[in-house]
């Protein structure tokens, strides 16, 4: 199991302010944020071949489904948690148990999802 301290987390999400929100968090936790991505195709880059330890992703990106990139994230063992204003009645059948972190989130909310997907990771 890993600790938060250096735990690389691939950020995704495409509201700016709630993005600077999320990697202050994450600097707050001794996390190292990889991206952040706003788009789709960037996300899916960074899922594909970043050096990530797990990752935050916004359920909605500018209209479009994250669920490419999460499945992306799940061919290569990454652990992940959507972020979503919706709960888990926003996610897909094939998504559904997931961990997810309910918007607006605290940074409490944050590291107790983060600790469990570090446990996740060899």
């Amino acid at each position: 199991m890993k600790t938060l301290a250096a735990l690389k987390v691939l950020v995704v999400e495409d509201e700016a302010l709630v993005s600077m929100l999320v990697e202050d968090m994450l600097g707050d936790l001794g996390c190292e944020v990889v991206g952040p991505a706003a788009e789709i195709e960037e996300a899916l880059r960074l899922a594909g071949s970043a050096e990530i330890d797990a990752a935050l992703l916004d359920v909605n990106l500018g209209g479009r489904p994250i669920f490419p990139v999460a499945d992306a994230l799940k061919a290569r063992g990454v652990p992940f948690a959507f972020a979503s204003g919706y709960g888990e009645a926003g996610l897909t059948e094939p998504h559904k148990g997931s961990p997810v972190l309910q918007k607006p989130f605290r940074e409490a909310d944050l590291r107790r999802v983060l600790e469990g997907l570090a446990a996740q990771v060899a």
